[in-house]
C-alpha cells in the first residue's frame, strides 16, 4: 500500500500564503521610503543621484531575463523536456549569480566613495540622506538575500528534476520556487526606480 500523500492545490496555496508576508515585509519597507521621502524630499533626490544608475539597469536586465529562463523552465518541464528544463534552471542561477556579483561591486565602489550606514561622510550629509541611504542599504540587502535564498531553492529542485522526483506529472515544487523567483524581481521592480530614478 503507497501512503505517498500529495497535494498539489495545498502547496501552492501555501505557497501563495508565504509570498503573501513577504509581500507585507517589502510593503512596510515602502511605506518607510514614502514617509521619509515626504520628510526629505530634496535629500532623496541629492542621494539617488550619488547612486549609479547603469548598475541599476543592468540588475533589472539580469532579472528580468532571469524571470524568462524559470517561466520556461515550468513550460520544458510540462512537456517533459528534462534537459531543457535544467539548462533554464542553472540559466536562472547563473543571471542571479550575476546580480549578486553586480551588486557586489556596486556596494564597493559606493563603501570606498564613504557611503555606507552610520560613515562620517553620511553623518555630515546630514539626516535626510542618511534615511535615503540606510533604507537603501537595508532594502537592497534584503532583497540580496531573497535572490540568494531563491537561487539555492531553484538549484534543490533542479537537483530533483535530474533525479526524477519533479517531473512532468508533478512539478508544483518547480512552481513554486518559480512564483518566490518572480516575487524577487518584482520587488526590484519597485526598487530600481524609488532607489535610482528619483528626479
Amino acid at each position: 500500500m503507497s501512503f505517498d500523500h500529495r497535494d498539489d492545490t495545498g502547496a501552492r496555496f501555501g505557497m501563495w500564503l508565504f509570498l503573501y508576508t513577504e509581500v507585507i515585509l517589502f510593503s512596510g519597507l515602502f511605506l518607510l521610503y514614502a514617509i521619509a521621502l515626504v520628510n526629505f524630499p530634496q535629500d532623496y533626490i541629492t542621494a539617488s543621484n550619488k547612486l549609479n544608475v547603469w548598475f541599476g539597469a543592468a540588475n533589472t536586465v539580469v532579472l528580468l531575463t532571469s524571470s524568462l529562463t524559470i517561466a520556461l523552465a515550468i513550460t520544458a518541464i510540462q512537456r517533459n523536456q528534462i534537459r531543457l528544463c535544467l539548462n533554464l534552471c542553472w540559466a536562472t542561477i547563473a543571471l542571479a549569480v550575476v546580480f549578486l556579483i553586480n551588486k557586489y561591486f556596486e556596494w564597493s565602489h559606493e563603501i570606498s566613495l564613504g557611503i555606507y550606514p552610520a560613515s562620517p561622510t553620511l553623518l555630515e550629509m546630514g539626516p535626510g540622506i542618511t534615511s535615503f541611504f540606510n533604507l537603501y542599504y537595508f532594502t537592497a540587502g534584503l532583497h540580496g538575500l531573497h535572490v540568494l535564498i531563491g537561487a539555492v531553492l531553484i538549484a534543490v529542485v533542479a537537483v530533483m528534476v535530474a533525479k526524477g522526483k519533479v517531473t512532468s506529472e508533478r512539478y508544483v515544487l518547480l512552481e513554486n520556487s518559480a512564483l518566490y523567483w518572480h516575487l524577487v524581481d518584482l520587488v526590484w521592480i519597485f526598487l530600481f526606480p524609488l532607489y535610482y530614478l528619483i528626479i
